[in-house]
């Protein structure tokens, strides 16, 4: 449906596999905090009988993510991190227009980009991971987000025009490339 603007390098898989309890850590975050979110947006706009439906299914499914990683944790014998500031995901909150259409749209199109990375990211650690249950559960992560990708930006369709979506949708992607190009590599998803 659409492409990121900025490619993540193998540098980034290596500084992630070097370090991969605490990549762990930050992906039991992310699912926690995107399931989280989920909740957040369909209470946010109960009168959106399809956004309320999508929601309610994608916070439980970012929630049975979460008790999937926290199980690969405790496999290694590694707790559950604390949650820590993403500054991935602060710079690109900041991008949020003001205003109940903007904003919404805004949430609908960063929630798609955020799915989109996670699921170039998370292409790449399945890729770089060696045969077994790790590399399979990476591989079925990066379907997974890439669905939900596509879901916030078809959800941004049904509740405005199209061709002002593809204009904020392409301003957003060259945004949240210049943030990504910005951010140094560390063990996370972001």
């Amino acid at each position: 449906m659409f492409e990121l603007k900025y490619q993540t390098p193998f540098e980034w898989t290596e500084v992630v596999l070097a370090d991969f309890n605490t990549f762990l850590q930050d992906h039991a975050a992310a699912e926690k905090k995107a399931s989280g979110m989920a909740m957040s947006m369909l209470s946010h706009y109960p009168d959106k009988r399809k956004l309320v439906k999508a929601m309610t299914d994608l916070a439980l499914e970012e929630l049975i993510h979460f008790k999937q990683v926290l199980k690969l944790l405790i496999e290694r014998d590694t707790n559950l991190g604390d949650d820590k500031k993403d500054p991935y995901i602060k710079q690109i909150r900041a991008l949020f227009r003001h205003g109940r259409d903007g904003f919404l749209m805004d949430r609908l199109l960063v929630g798609g980009v955020i799915e989109a990375r996670g699921h170039e990211r998370f292409s790449l650690v399945a890729q770089a991971l060696p045969e077994g249950k790790e590399k399979d559960f990476y591989a079925a992560i990066a379907k997974s987000e890439e669905k939900h990708k596509n879901l916030f930006v078809e959800l941004a369709y049904e509740y405005f025009e199209k061709e002002e979506v593809d204009v904020r949708l392409e301003e957003l992607l060259i945004a949240e490339a210049e943030i990504c190009a910005s951010i140094p590599f560390t063990a996370a998803l972001h």
